[in-house]
């Protein structure tokens, strides 16, 4: 079913900058953080696993490619971005499942995955669009399953100014600092909702997250 027209953020922020995003994230050293997301989940043979706004496919491939026996399928608004993941998909001979469709309204059966991961999409979601995400996050895990989160975020106090703006708006951007967003997986109904770790990248510090169905 194809989803109906909305707007969205697209991955690297605008449409005209989608061609830059890989290289760009790979300079930021985003890959080995999403290394990490995927370590954090320890993912087991025969699990189904979700990857929410998964843009160009970095982290689905790396899924993919690191445990070819879990079923991997990958969601995104924006239908440039799966076309640059599905090219990445055919280039690793791996087998994905790519979908086009919103956070906010996932088009998967209640209890349908063990995994959903959430890798720098968050900050991309209008603040009333959050917890309706995670919500939807948590109708698709089946009982015990888990999110695991990375988005720029943390304890601390978020960026001002010029930054803020940079990073799709300052009003997105609120409520993944000063501890938010394990109070919205708790509003959504998850379990267990917590920050597992952070880490610096340039200047911009990242925040890995988990919750619990």
């Amino acid at each position: 079913m194809t989803p109906p027209d909305r707007s969205y953020v697209p991955a690297a922020g605008h449409g005209w900058a989608l061609p830059f995003y890989d290289p760009l994230t790979r300079l930021l050293g985003v890959d080995a953080a999403r290394r990490a997301l995927v370590e954090q989940a320890a993912l087991r043979p025969a699990q189904r696993v979700l990857d929410i706004g998964c843009g160009t496919g970095r982290l689905i491939v790396l899924v993919a490619h690191l445990h070819p026996d879990v079923e991997v399928v990958g969601l995104d608004p924006d239908p440039k971005a799966l076309a640059r993941a599905r090219r990445k998909v055919e280039r690793a001979g791996v087998s994905v499942q790519l979908d086009r469709g919103f956070a906010d309204a996932l088009p998967y059966a209640p209890a349908s995955f063990d995994r959903v991961f959430s890798s720098f999409m968050l900050h991309h979601l209008e603040p009333t669009q959050k917890v309706a995400a995670l919500r939807e996050v948590r109708r698709v895990l089946e009982p015990g399953g888990a999110l695991h989160l990375l988005d720029f975020g943390g304890a601390g106090p978020g960026p001002r100014g010029v930054l803020a703006r940079m990073l799709h708006g300052g009003e997105r951007l609120r409520d993944n600092f000063g501890g938010r967003i394990p109070v919205l997986m708790t509003q959504a109904g998850l379990a267990d909702a917590r920050e597992i770790g952070h880490r610096a990248m340039l200047f911009r510090q990242i925040a890995y997250y988990r919750a619990t169905a």
